[in-house]
Formats: structure tokens, sequence, C-alpha cells
């Protein structure tokens, strides 16, 4: 299929190593992965705060980046933002839009996926040939699991890593307490709900914690880092996208993002 990569805000800027094993390992699988030069914000943080107008023009943006017919998936490793294509967009459009803004959305509404989605749904796999030998434990995000309903998806792709330990974690399905903004305007409740993620993830003995959004994985990482756990985030992608022949290096402990990987000699 020919694959349109949404890099998201997050992923642009501090988390770039997610959106290239996004396309190492949609590329792996035989995709023809194109990445549109003039995407930019998905403009969930302004619909999330109140501002449902501000964002119409990059809710129209990315209809025009991703609206090309030769794109037959928009993936994106991001819950949230797909969340936001799929669901915020049209609510945008029909308000504040015009004619031409609601059918471009529509246009890219039902072809954009989450990572795990796109995987198992479109492109039917389970087994994407990775090879991760460590210890880790899955966080569901929250637009993933109740905006998407994404399911078992992330799981099904983890359980089929080879030499992986995969293990449970305590409470999966609740908050770890980012919420994007409300982790600034309701600081003391955010801290509250992530001090119970980080003690259901340290209590799991994983060396490294994954999920489908690097905004939990980089609230979550803050805390394990600052307790000195030395249990490590990493992102869905970048497990998926480990190989036996090209095996990521994790990092020295109390780190939440890698800055090697084996994507260099991918490419």
């Amino acid at each position: 299929m020919r694959v349109g990569l949404f890099a998201t805000c997050l992923g642009d800027t501090l988390f770039p190593d997610a959106v290239k094993a996004t396309a190492v390992l949609l590329a792996r699988l035989g995709h023809d992965v194109v990445f549109p030069p003039g995407q930019t914000c998905c403009g969930q943080m302004h619909v999330n705060t109140g501002y449902q107008r501000e964002p119409v023009p990059l809710v129209r943006g990315f209809a025009e980046q991703f609206g090309d017919p030769s794109i037959e998936a928009v993936v994106m490793p991001s819950g949230s933002c797909a969340g936001s294509v799929r669901h915020q967009h049209e609510i945008v459009a029909e308000r504040y839009g015009d004619e031409a803004l609601r059918a471009g959305v529509a246009a890219v509404q039902n072809k954009t996926y989450e990572l795990s989605e796109f995987l198992v749904d479109v492109a039917g796999t389970t087994d994407v040939g990775a090879y991760f030998p460590h210890r880790v434990t899955y966080h569901p995000t929250c637009h993933s699991l109740r905006m998407l309903r994404v399911g078992e998806k992330p799981l099904r792709l983890l359980r089929a890593v080879e030499a992986i330990d995969l293990v449970e974690l305590p409470e999966a399905d609740a908050c770890c307490g980012f919420g994007g903004t409300f982790a600034v305007k309701n600081a003391e409740t955010s801290a509250a709900m992530l001090a119970d993620k980080t003690r259901h993830v340290t209590g799991t003995g994983a060396e490294v914690c994954t999920a489908g959004d690097s905004s939990c994985l980089m609230h979550i990482g803050g805390g394990l880092s600052r307790i000195e756990s030395g249990t490590r985030t990493l992102h869905l992608a970048q497990i998926l996208a480990s190989t036996r022949t090209r095996p990521y290096a994790l990092p020295d402990p109390g780190t939440h993002e890698a800055s090697g990987t084996p994507l260099e000699a991918a490419r």
C-alpha cells in the first residue's frame, strides 16, 4: 500500500526516533511510505483546550496534505492524534468549516489509523518480524483505549515479538495523568496519577515500559527518571522496528528516549 506518514508535533520535536521507526517498520513490511512535507499539527491540543475555531487552518492543512487519492492509508504513531483526525476534525469542520473542508475531512477520516490498528486491521499481520530480548510492560493510552478502541491489538503485536518477556501492567487501563494541558492545569492531580502509574510499572520489574503515544511515555518516563527506577520508556514502533539483524540498543538506565537506534543502518 501507499501509506502517508504523519509525524505528529511531539514526534517531530522531541521523539523523532519513534517516527523513523514507524517508517522503517512500514517499509520493511513492503509498504510505500510517503511523507507529505507540508504537514503540521493536527490541532488536537486546541480542541482539547476548548478552542474549536482556531484549528480550522490546521484541519484544512491536514486534509490537503493527506487527501491525495493515491495515499491509501494515513498512519501515525499516536492514538491521540489519530483520534483527533477521526473524531475531532469532523466536529471542527461541521461547526466552523465550509463545504470544501467538510469534504476534505471526510476524504481522510476513514483512511487514518494509529499504527497498531493499521498493522492488525489493514495490513492483516501481528508478527512483524521483530526481535526484542527484554522484559517489557505495556501501558494502553487513554485515547487509543477509549476513543479508538484498539483493544488488544498492541498486545497481540508485542506477544509475537521474538525473545520478548512481556509482563502485565497492574491497573493498566488507568490514566497516567498526562492529558496534555490537564497536567499543567491540574498539576497535583496529575502528579498523583503519575505516582500510581510509576509504582505499577516498577512493580513489574520491566526494563521497558512501552505505549503507542510519545506524550504519555514522556510523562511516565519523567516520573520513572525522577525516582531513578532504571526502567526506560520506548515507543511501540521502536520495539516493532527492532530485528535480530538490527536490534535496538537500550540506552543507559534513567533515560526515557534512546538516541541510538538500529535505524541509521537501515536507511
